[in-house]
């Protein structure tokens, strides 16, 4: 048997075929279209998120021997999508979780004293990435729009409701608790929407997605509307969650860092929801059928592979982003060159949606290999910045997965920022698998996670060499200016 897993993420659509031995089997990809209609500002148009899926299935489905069992889905979180509950057709392109133009709303409901009660009931912070600013947002400049939604013909969602209502042609509206918990209208002890925040934020309750288990029968594919593929829909998680259970993640205390558009680090905490002091946010890992949830503490960095893809089409300096690693090794340190990409804010644990990006040190004998390693490093540094403030130290290793955790020297940069092994798997698209293990679970490819343990490979334990402290005081000086330039004048 084989599970067909979506990986809906932020530049493109990868779906795969995995096998009941954990094997991806075959592959298909579809980037889609970013748009910044102004600074700060990123959207996506849900129909080219809708394409990229068929596409990306069509062609992992034609290198398969067999038709799949079921359906997994993962995707970017965050992200704000309505559509018309009966055409199905988005009436206006989605708010995208890096999307900034929500800051000043954050800063009056903050100045209004709103943020510990929303933290107390969320886990999570006042900030434009979350989905409930960006619908607040809509509501008060898209009046019109807003109407259909408080009439009930607009549907309000985030990508994995958008692709499920679109795969069951509008039978199902539903999304899950990992997802959900990332909206700012979702109570982590109430496990479900909080009235008291969707009427803060201007939300009906009423147009949002009804809350399922993380896998069992979700809903079920409609031939015309989804390849001809009449399959069970039975896992659905957001994907970091997904790479978190896809890196088999299982026990308390396991730490996962996804190297991504941006990097997302998450540690298991089991049954027990627990509160950060550090700028970290408690967040649903995954909720089994019987109810029982499964909560994580997760590090956000919004900028990390989006850096190298910065340098590539934004400077010119790569010719792509896999040529990082051999130009940085020609060059033994940054000589002297320090880059805190905060091109679309700061994350954990800084939280500071106006810092801008800042690199300093620069001088006539820099060259670009310089700025592409300083680039690495700073990878490492924001992770190591978010592991030491959710372990209170290190982890006894650290579970990399993601694009650019195929980048050997970050790898290793990485391992020696941390003074703990690095540990990456053999399959690479974990995210997607995590999704594939969350669907095989529901349809019963596979019946236990003590299975799922078994067709986990490791590809190469990276062990911690020595660490360049003078390097990382640079990095959390220069973190220091660009935080300090984002606060207005007093």
């Amino acid at each position: 048997m084989s599970v067909l897993a979506i990986d809906a993420g932020t530049t493109g659509v990868t779906a795969v075929v995995v096998t009941d031995n954990g094997h991806i089997e075959s592959k298909g990809y579809e980037e889609f279209a970013q748009h910044f209609p102004r600074p700060g500002w990123v959207e996506h148009n849900p129909e080219d998120i809708w394409q990229a899926t068929l596409a990306s299935c069509a062609a992992a489905l034609s290198g398969a021997a067999a038709s799949p069992a079921c359906v997994g889905i993962t995707n970017q979180r965050e992200t704000a999508v309505l559509w018309d509950r009966r055409t199905l057709a988005a009436p206006r392109r989605a708010v995208v979780w890096q999307d900034r133009r929500t800051a000043e709303q954050c800063v009056r409901l903050r100045e209004a004293g709103y943020e510990p009660r929303i933290s107390e009931l969320t886990g999570l912070r006042l900030d434009p990435y979350f989905t409930a600013t960006k619908l607040g947002w809509l509501a008060e400049n898209d009046p019109g729009l807003w109407e259909g939604v408080e009439s009930g013909n607009v549907a309000i969602g985030t990508v994995d409701s958008y692709l499920i209502a679109r795969m069951t042609a509008g039978a199902r509206h539903v999304t899950d608790p990992s997802n959900a918990s990332r909206t700012l209208l979702y109570g982590l002890e109430s496990g479900a929407w909080e009235p008291e925040l969707c009427e803060l934020f201007g939300v009906p309750e009423s147009a949002l997605p009804e809350i399922v288990p993380n896998y069992g029968p979700l809903g079920r594919t409609d031939p015309g509307a989804f390849l001809g593929l009449d399959l069970p829909i039975s896992g659905v998680a957001g994907d970091q969650q997904a790479a978190l259970f896809g890196r088999t993640c299982f026990d308390v205390g396991d730490v996962k860092c996804t190297y991504g558009t941006g990097s997302f680090v998450l540690t298991n905490l089991g049954g027990e929801i627990a509160r950060s002091e550090s700028g970290l946010l408690t967040t649903v890992a995954w909720q089994t059928p019987s109810g029982e949830r499964t909560f994580a503490l997760e590090g956000s960095i919004f900028v990390t592979g989006a850096a190298v893809q910065w340098l590539r089409d934004g400077l010119g300096v790569l010719g792509t982003a896999a040529e990082s690693e051999a130009l940085a090794r020609t060059v033994p340190d940054t000589g002297g060159v320090v880059f805190v990409p905060a091109l679309t804010g700061l994350g954990a644990p800084h939280w500071e949606p106006d810092a801008r990006g800042l690199i300093t040190g620069i001088t006539r004998g820099t060259t670009r290999a310089h700025l592409v390693r300083a680039t690495l490093e700073a990878i490492a540094y924001e992770v190591r910045d978010v592991v030491e403030a959710m372990t209170a130290g290190s982890a006894p290793v650290l579970k990399a997965d993601g694009g650019a955790s195929v980048n050997n020297l970050l790898m290793q940069l990485q391992a020696d920022q941390l003074g703990t092994p690095v540990e990456r798997p053999a399959i690479q698209e974990t995210t997607a698998l995590g999704a594939a293990f969350l669907a095989g679970l529901g349809a019963g490819v596979w019946g236990s996670k003590a299975e799922l343990r078994q067709t986990w490979r490791l590809d190469r334990r990276f062990e911690p060499e020595q660490a360049d402290d003078a390097g990382y005081k640079r990095w959390r000086a220069a973190v220091g200016l660009t935080t300090a330039a984002a606060r207005p004048l007093s």
